[in-house]
């Protein structure tokens, strides 16, 4: 079995960000979820987080796009627009989550998401490089763009500002 991180990060970024938890609240989440994430690996199943990572930039126009497009505007929402003067302070949290939640048994990786498609497809090709199964092609699978995706020690002893790719 493998599974993608059944948690909602939300409470180690947006919520308290945004005030939607106490601190008591936070601080317990990010306690817990090393501990849990744990217990799932202990029982055999493959455990993969990842972080999909825009940069502010990108971030700006996915938001235009959504605002102009009458198919998109759905996806904006009023807690979206509020959050674009708290970067500084969701980048903050994420860092702690990022440092906090990273075990040896559940690791994160960061994929670099500005090329959504390039993105997805290099999460792809990482899961199916980690696990083991029956007819396994390596060669088709590829190689894995380490600039792309990222152990979270890399890309936070870079500052999590990476340029644009």
């Amino acid at each position: 079995f493998w599974l993608i991180s059944p948690f909602r990060y939300n409470r180690s970024g947006v919520e308290p960000v945004m005030g939607c938890v106490t601190p008591e609240q936070y601080d317990a989440f990010m306690k817990t979820v090393p501990r849990f994430e744990n217990l799932i690996v202990q029982d055999g199943i493959f455990f993969f987080k990842f972080y999909l990572d825009i940069g502010r930039e990108m971030q700006l126009k996915r938001f235009h796009d959504r605002r102009h497009d009458p198919l998109k505007i759905w996806k904006l929402s009023p807690m979206d627009i509020a959050a674009l003067t708290k970067w500084d302070d969701y980048t903050a949290k994420r860092d702690r989550m990022l440092k906090e939640t990273n075990t040896d048994e559940a690791p994160w990786h960061v994929v670099r998401n500005n090329d959504k498609r390039r993105g997805r497809l290099e999460a792809i090709r990482h899961v199916l490089r980690a696990i083991h199964y029956k007819d396994k092609d390596e060669a088709a699978i590829g190689t894995i763009d380490e600039e792309i995706v990222l152990p979270v020690d890399r890309y936070l002893d870079k500052g999590g500002e990476l340029e644009s790719h």
